[in-house]
């Protein structure tokens, strides 16, 4: 079985040291790298290609966001989650933009954190309790500007978003909807860009703002 590779990006030697004995307790996961900064948290995906990191906010030199920005730019396929101990809406809501897939606070349980780390990979949006009510909040803000551009998708691109509503990875959406993946997409790529949206978390959490979750 392949293993999650996970890179840890943390100015905190405790907290890096701390991540790193859980995480090689668990058979399906393997830590392939540590990151001080922002900076160095890029350069390391390059190098080393991880699945998943584990980014912190507050680091030196290049701060998470901008480095979330930056390895998502370049490699679409890393998923990166946000493991912070700001829960305001002013570090939330950056961080998603930037294009991280999960957010979550540095009190979660470590069974938790792995389970996200698991889900996150699969293509779910991952986002502690104490957050979701600032995205929420934000969405809500816009809800005005956007509403109107759900009337903008295609039959085909509202079955996606409602897939994706549910936390559906491309693999599972295809499955659901008899289409290949290269469809999907194709299909969430213009979803995105007709919303007005930079990523898949995004979408998911508009289409549950909005109610579009159409009943099994």
């Amino acid at each position: 079985m392949a293993k999650i590779k996970v890179l840890i990006a943390d100015d905190h030697h405790v907290v890096r040291r701390g991540l790193l004995f859980f995480l090689k307790t668990q058979r399906d996961i393997e830590v392939i790298g540590e990151a001080k900064n922002g900076k160095e948290a890029v350069e390391l995906v390059t190098e080393l290609k991880p699945d998943v990191v584990l980014m912190d906010l507050s680091m030196p030199e290049m701060d998470g966001v901008m480095a979330t920005k930056a390895i998502r730019e370049m490699n679409e396929t890393v998923k990166i989650i946000i493991l912070t101990s700001y829960a305001d809406q002013d570090h939330v809501i950056p961080a998603i933009r930037a294009g991280a897939s999960g957010y979550q606070l540095k009190d979660i349980e470590p069974d938790e954190l792995v389970e996200t780390i698991r889900d996150v990979l699969k293509g779910e949006s991952k986002l502690h309790p104490k957050v979701t009510s600032h995205v929420m909040t934000h969405l809500t803000l816009g809800a005005n500007q956007k509403t109107s551009k759900i009337s903008d998708l295609t039959k085909r691109e509202k079955e996606v978003l409602n897939e994706l509503a549910k936390g559906k990875s491309n693999k599972e959406i295809a499955s659901s909807l008899f289409i290949t993946e290269k469809t999907v997409k194709t299909h969430v790529s213009n979803i995105l860009a007709k919303l007005q949206l930079s990523d898949r978390t995004q979408a998911a959490l508009y289409a549950v703002k909005n109610g579009y979750i159409e009943k099994e």
